[in-house]
């Protein structure tokens, strides 16, 4: 065992970070779950009462964020590598920050349909949310890494998926959609709700290479 994996064991390290990435994880899942629910309401005051819940719940995201780079400029021993946690909370608010802007989009575009590839990608996204909120929760103590890893894995199987859904959508849009203006407005929305499974497998990158670096 090298140096610094001894001081390791020997400096306490600071704990604050966990239970903040997993309120971050926590209100993730929140977000996910009423962008869901926003995508099945039929009626436009409606869908935007939900869509400013949203917003609501991506300023509590910037919040945790906030927290925890300011844990991170005033603490010492970090339970994991400094670069690793900033990335990690990033990543996390990353994804926050790309569902809230679908949402955004679906609120100012103000498209005509709300295309059943949106449902699809959204069921992906709350799929992935919640396997980054399994992993969080394990990541305190590293007992369990297996269980961090499995939900990595299934993190990159949903983003492949959402690949999937993405591109089949594209090509009916281009197929099907016969007006210029609906046509650009359903690809841009699909494409910020892909880059939330993006962002999600960014989180799993993250993850895996802290449990790399634990072992």
């Amino acid at each position: 065992m090298d140096i610094s994996k001894i001081m390791q064991f020997l400096i306490p390290k600071d704990k604050k970070f966990f239970p903040l990435f997993e309120q971050a994880a926590d209100n993730l899942v929140k977000t996910a779950v009423l962008l869901n629910k926003m995508l099945l309401i039929q009626d436009a005051e409606q869908r935007d009462v939900v869509i400013s819940e949203i917003k609501e719940h991506e300023k509590i995201g910037d919040d945790i964020t906030h927290n925890i780079f300011e844990e991170l400029n005033k603490t010492f021993i970090t339970p994991f590598d400094r670069e690793d946690i900033h990335e990690l909370t990033s990543s996390l608010d990353d994804v926050l920050d790309y569902i809230n802007s679908s949402c955004q989009r679906i609120r100012l575009y103000k498209p005509k349909e709300i295309s059943p590839e949106f449902v699809d990608m959204a069921e992906l996204i709350t799929q992935a949310c919640r396997e980054i909120k399994t992993a969080i929760s394990e990541l305190s103590n590293l007992k369990n890494p297996k269980k961090i890893n499995n939900a990595c894995i299934r993190i990159n199987d949903i983003e492949n998926q959402a690949d999937e859904v993405y591109y089949l959508a594209i090509s009916s849009y281009f197929q099907e959609e016969k007006n210029a203006i609906e046509l650009i407005k359903k690809k841009e929305i699909i494409q910020t709700l892909e880059k939330a499974t993006d962002m999600a497998e960014d989180v799993a990158d993250v993850l895996k290479t802290i449990l790399v670096k634990s072992a």
